[in-house]
């Protein structure tokens, strides 16, 4: 019985992502993207295809979480606003599986982007590479997601929501190079601020996953395909996603709704 009650929340959050025509703007932003993808390649004078691949990769990605993030968001903010999660929690329904069903759904919902992210890339790089940019691309829109819903439980408005996600995600992605910049800086390298900010960064980056390790567009590029890697961000993915699902069923019991 819940988990029939799980997978209709699920069903229902991948089905409004349909209505409210998510998965059409993705295509047309996509397109866009594409679109002046190309014609970077047509200026470039060498190295045309792998300017190309560059562009596209990062500017897909990036917009795969905007959206994504913001989908989540408005999604549950307007749920909020609405009253119509204290309709739905009036049935008999343990908040529980409320977050497990809307947590499912978004996962699928970042599954369906990610494949419409990946097919243009099987037409510009090998299959293989491609492939496996998709698949950690699919992990990273989940961790994204889980995130996106956990703040948006929190703080119940959009704004604050996808500023503290755009923070995460942008602090995660530049923690290996801020890791590198305080393990050899130009000077003040023997300073107390210094050893501070160095060990700062060092928790930061034990505790936030390693997003630079994700979808990288040098596999596009480059045409390699190391699976391997996929299993490490495999790990992290469901370490955080299960931490990020648990925060949010913990928060939303302490609500009174």
């Amino acid at each position: 019985m819940h988990g029939h009650q799980i997978a209709a929340i699920a069903r229902f959050t991948v089905i409004e992502a349909w209505r409210t025509r998510l998965l059409l703007l993705y295509a047309v932003l996509l397109g866009l993207i594409l679109g002046a993808a190309y014609f970077l390649q047509q200026l470039a004078i060498t190295e045309s295809i792998r300017l190309q691949l560059a562009f596209s990769a990062a500017a897909i990605r990036l917009a795969s979480v905007c959206v994504l993030c913001l989908h989540v968001s408005t999604s549950v903010t307007r749920e909020f606003n609405d009253k119509g999660l204290e309709l739905t929690l009036s049935f008999d329904l343990p908040r529980s599986h409320y977050i497990l069903g809307r947590l499912a759904g978004f996962l699928i919902v970042a599954v369906l982007l990610a494949m419409m992210a990946t097919l243009p890339q099987l037409l510009l790089a090998p299959a293989p590479a491609a492939l496996l940019w998709g698949a950690s691309l699919v992990l990273e829109l989940a961790i994204v997601a889980a995130l996106s819903l956990f703040c948006v439980v929190t703080f119940t408005q959009l704004m604050p929501a996808a500023s503290f996600v755009c923070g995460f995600y942008l602090l995660a992605r530049a923690l290996t190079a801020l890791r590198l910049m305080s393990s050899a800086p130009l000077a003040s390298a023997d300073t107390l601020t210094h050893q501070l900010i160095g060990v700062l960064i060092d928790t930061l980056a034990l505790l936030l996953p390693a997003l630079d390790d994700f979808a990288q567009s040098a596999w596009l590029i480059e045409g390699t395909a190391n699976w391997a890697v996929l299993g490490a961000n495999a790990a992290q993915a469901g370490l955080y996603i299960a931490l990020l699902g648990a925060a949010t069923m913990f928060d939303f019991y302490r609500k009174n709704l």
